[in-house]
């Protein structure tokens, strides 16, 4: 390994690290004070919040407003039959059934699903027995309510749903108590709000079954249509937040007993965010189940909520159900942007950024919008960003290759310098300090623009790679429909063994174009050299490691590949400036290496004797 190589990891080991103690030092205290005033900010809008959902939940209980409230009898009763219902506004269309007064349905009108042509579904694998915003009484062992309830649509973006219940407590007596849900939507938002109210009439003992009263439901499966066999760059992620720290957890059955302010279910370009108004109300624990009746897999939460003790109680809960767009998540931070008025819930915390790169992911992102503006074509906005970024590195390229030669230069004076102080790895420090004094040639300029590329590369990885915007942009019709999935030149049906399951039925060009031109990247690149097995590890980064990147990259999403692959065409154009201003550099240095020879041979006699 060459001492540039070493430098490079030693550095990227302390930009790690310095980032890290920021963070612990600096970065995390402010947090966590902030969140503190958060805190206290919440809890009082959240006491605001409380006493409008009640009055907003006592209107389903209110006979003359809602359903009128049954009393308790022996007179067996006719079941209310089964119905659907649904509400409709610029963003959503969601079908409720009675039974339960659950979800079963949940389309994002402005965003298609391929295969159906219809919105995306964000309440998929439903069954008999599983449901959305169903509730269970209990903790998340519990079945859910599956019987009939009475509705009143009260109008067209609200709908309640009201039953009464009789139990047996503790001994044995019975308990009768009503259950009531109601459902309020904006016009023009991903938020709905869900109020329950629970009323345990004249016993005023509560509800409490094994140290809960009720828990709630996430949909059983976000859309679109979810098969980690099929699909390999699509996810399901658990989220959490509770106003300082996120947790962002592939799903899986598990519980989570972190405390949070809000909980979700997120796929690479839409989420289901469940925020309970009053937390300190809820078990601070998160069941994940992915159980399914469907042969799908299920990414589905149950929050519980903690035993009810007085003799009514009414809970708010605020679900976002849309896309993992910062646009329309970071909206809930300033209540003037959102139609609810809710503000720092961070909903944005929900993006899929890295801790470390989030600054430069915003720049990034930031930069291509502005373009965007412009030219109209996201394609073209990855086309531009990858040239700004290539002319503002190229100096630190340039520099770095001149001081490659530089080094190439010092090599001999080096490996003697190791011979003779081959024993003495102190005194061999203090002199290869000084042998790069001299020649004014500093080893951390060459890593230099190595690390910084580095950074911007896994940046534009997390950027291209979830960008939301990318998804249904296209770049070239017939060609790049879609940046946010691979690009597809032919497509076929006949399912072909291995040849299918890699390339998904289509054949794709821009993974081909991308090799070649890393291959010929690559070739232009190398300048000069050692030999062995330097020169060996260097002919299997050239033809290697593209054949590699090939095979993992040739599924990945066409807005990522697209910047590789501009990316690699630039990179050839400077490397071919770069060598002839290396090819003229070595042509002085040599010169001057000659002039040199002529002095010390023309004094090599010493002085002339005078006659």
């Amino acid at each position: 390994m060459d001492k540039n190589t070493i430098w490079a990891i030693v550095l990227c080991g302390i930009v790690l690290f310095a980032s890290i103690f920021i963070q612990t030092a600096y970065i995390t205290p402010k947090q966590q004070a902030a969140a503190e005033a958060q805190q206290q900010a919440n809890e009082k809008a959240a006491e605001e919040a409380q006493a409008v959902a009640a009055e907003e939940t006592a209107k389903i209980t209110t006979p003359e407003n809602v359903i009128q409230k049954e009393e308790a009898t022996d007179e067996v009763k006719e079941e209310v039959p089964e119905e659907n219902y649904t509400i409709k506004t610029n963003k959503l269309k969601v079908v409720f059934t009675n039974r339960g007064g659950d979800i079963v349905s949940c389309q994002l009108l402005d965003h298609k699903d391929k295969s159906s042509g219809e919105g995306v579904e964000m309440v998929n694998n439903v069954t008999s027995d599983n449901r959305a915003m169903s509730l269970a009484f209990g903790d998340s062992n519990g079945a859910i309510l599956n019987e009939t309830f009475n509705v009143k649509k009260i109008d067209n973006y609200t709908i309640g749903f009201y039953r009464n219940y009789v139990r047996k407590d503790d001994l044995g007596n019975p308990q009768n108590f009503s259950i009531a849900k109601l459902y309020t939507f904006k016009p023009d938002d991903y938020v709905f709000k869900l109020d329950v109210s629970i009323d345990t009439g004249n016993s005023g003992k509560g509800l409490n079954v094994n140290g809960a009263s009720y828990t709630l439901r996430s949909s059983p499966q976000i859309g679109p249509e979810y098969n980690p066999k099929k699909d390999k760059t699509e996810v399901r992620q658990y989220l959490s937040y509770n106003g300082s720290k996120k947790v962002r957890k592939n799903f899986a059955d598990k519980t989570y007993d972190k405390e949070y302010t809000w909980a979700g279910v997120a796929g690479k370009y839409f989420c289901e965010l469940i925020n309970p108004v009053v937390t300190s109300n809820m078990v601070q624990n998160v069941t994940c189940s992915t159980k399914s009746e469907t042969g799908l897999i299920n990414s589905q939460l149950y929050l519980t909520r903690g035993p009810i003790t007085e003799a009514k109680a009414n809970d708010s809960y605020y679900v976002y159900i849309g896309p993992r767009s910062e646009k329309e998540l970071i909206k809930y931070n300033n209540k003037d942007k959102n139609a609810w008025g809710l503000f720092n819930v961070k909903f944005n915390e929900a993006l899929q950024t890295s801790a470390l790169l989030s600054i430069i992911e915003r720049a990034l992102k930031w930069a291509m919008e502005m373009i965007y503006k412009v030219v109209h074509n996201w394609g073209v906005s990855i086309i531009i960003l990858t040239i700004i970024l290539k002319i503002v590195l190229f100096p630190l390229n340039k520099k770095s290759a001149v001081g490659t030669l530089k080094m190439q230069e010092l090599q001999p004076q080096m490996t003697a310098l190791q011979e003779k102080y081959k024993d003495n790895q102190q005194k061999l420090s203090e002199e290869t300090t000084k042998l790069y004094k001299e020649a004014g040639y500093n080893p951390v300029s060459g890593c230099l623009p190595m690390i910084l590329q580095m950074i911007i590369l896994f940046a534009l990885y997390n950027v291209f790679n979830n960008y939301f915007e990318f998804r249904g942009a296209s770049f070239i019709h017939g060609w790049i429909d879609d940046l946010s999935v691979g690009d597809s030149i032919w497509t076929w049906t006949k399912q072909i063994p291995l040849i299918s399951s890699f390339t998904q039925n289509n054949l794709r060009l821009l993974p081909i174009v991308y090799t070649f031109s890393q291959l010929l990247s690559g070739k232009i690149t190398q300048y000069g050299g050692g030999g062995g097995q330097s020169q060996g590890s260097m002919k299997f980064m050239m033809y290697g490691m593209p054949i590699i990147f090939f095979f993992l990259f040739y599924n990945v999403a066409s807005g990522l590949l697209l910047y590789w692959t501009v990316s690699n065409i630039l990179q050839i154009g400077q490397q071919i400036v770069i060598n002839n201003i290396m090819k003229k550099k070595k042509e002085e240095m040599n010169n001057g290496k000659k002039e040199v020879n002529k002095n010390v041979a023309k004094f090599k006699g010493g002085k002339k004797k005078s006659r």
